[in-house]
């Protein structure tokens, strides 16, 4: 079963990354802030038409563009 992109995850659900659709460089900035694969986040908000999707990692919060979230695939 595909998981779904952080995009459709409902507010304050707690999820593990199983894919990151992504280039090098894409990939190297979500480690950058903790975001890899098998790492466990929590979507905290998401802004309406598109905006940043706000997360937690760990104790930290992190602001990630609409683009990138669509790809990251959870489940």
């Amino acid at each position: 079963m595909r998981g779904k992109d952080l995009t459709e995850v409902e507010i304050n659900r707690k999820v593990t990354v199983v894919e990151i659709h992504g280039g090098h460089r894409m990939k190297r900035r979500l480690e950058t802030l903790g975001i890899r694969t098998g790492c466990e986040i929590q979507k905290v908000s998401s802004h309406i038409l598109r905006g940043p999707v706000i997360v937690r990692i760990g104790n930290t919060r992190a602001a990630i563009g609409y683009g990138m979230a669509k790809k990251i695939i959870v489940e």
